[in-house]
This record gives structure tokens, C-alpha cells and sequence, in this order.
């Protein structure tokens, strides 16, 4: 089975194009593994770093050939409000440590009752919804990076934080 060497933006070559892989956003952020294409080609990960891989995005195979990267549709919560109660809603989401996806007009948070309850609560349209799921890297991101993960523990309970870097570029 071909190992993934490198992570292709959009917008990069992609003149072998052999399979499509349709990825959770779990699956997307995983250093090590395999994943089977919708054509059944299995593709090993074995990335030095975690990376985040993104709708448009498309993994060099070591054989030269390549699969693109599409976002499943996954069980969501969609939040819209006024941009006032939005505000109000991310800094909730932030404190919590919750991964949202945050979109003009709205958040979307995976799918959790009690996530809901509280969300509804704050006066703010709250509906379930499948769609994919890109949540923001948090205050360790940067706009153009995409990798590492590390955690450590914070009065008493562990927080993931977030770098996002390609793995082919130095971070």
C-alpha cells in the first residue's frame, strides 16, 4: 500500500490522480494510520507531525500518484444569531475548549444535547445539521499553517492546543 509523502494545497499539480478519500475531521488530523479511498486504494499516514488535512487539499503518494481530500458530512450543530450573541457564543465555545467551525453568520459545533441546550439558551437558532466539519486551529493556529497537536493539563483537567503547519513545510 502507497505511504502519503507530502500534503498537496489546492491549487498544486495533480496529475495522477487516483482516489478520493472522504475523511471526518478526526480522520483528517491523524499523524499515523490507514485509510481506504472510495476505489478501495489504502493509503498509509505516517506523518513526523500531526497534520490537518482540508477539503482541497490532495496527498502525494510515495508511487507518485495522489488522492484528493474531501470533509464527510458529519453530525453538526448549527448556531446562528445576531453577530452580538455569535460573539458571546464563540467566547462560551472558546472557554469550554469546544473545536467550532466558525462561518459568516454562524458556528458549527459537533452534535451534543447538552451543547444544544445550553446553545438554545442563549437565545440563538440551534439546528442539527450533516455537514463537513473544518473547526478553526484555536489561539496556536496561524491562517496559512495546518499541524501539531500537544496537550498539557490546566487546573487540573487537559486541554488540546493546536499548531497547524503542512508537513512539508518547516515550522
Amino acid at each position: 500500500m502507497p505511504r502519503a509523502v507530502r500534503i498537496l494545497g489546492p491549487g498544486e499539480p495533480r496529475d495522477r490522480r487516483v482516489d478520493t478519500l472522504i475523511l471526518t475531521a478526526e480522520q483528517r488530523r491523524t499523524r499515523r494510520g490507514f485509510v481506504f479511498g472510495g476505489k478501495g486504494t489504502c493509503v498509509e499516514f505516517d506523518f513526523a507531525d500531526p497534520v490537518v488535512l482540508r477539503t482541497d487539499d490532495a496527498l502525494l503518494l510515495e508511487d507518485g500518484s495522489v488522492v484528493e481530500i474531501v470533509a464527510e458530512a458529519e453530525p453538526l450543530l448549527e448556531v446562528r444569531a445576531e453577530f452580538s450573541t455569535l460573539m458571546r457564543i464563540a467566547w462560551m465555545l472558546g472557554d469550554r475548549h469546544v473545536p467550532a467551525d466558525i462561518q459568516p453568520g454562524r458556528i458549527r459545533v459537533r452534535h451534543d444535547p447538552a451543547l444544544a441546550t445550553l446553545l438554545a439558551a442563549t437565545g440563538a437558532k440551534v439546528r442539527p445539521i450533516a455537514a463537513p466539519f473544518e473547526p478553526e486551529g484555536g489561539a496556536y493556529a496561524s491562517a496559512a499553517d495546518h499541524a501539531a497537536h500537544h496537550q498539557h493539563p490546566h487546573d487540573g483537567h487537559a486541554h488540546e492546543h493546536h499548531r497547524h503547519a503542512h508537513a512539508d513545510k518547516p515550522t
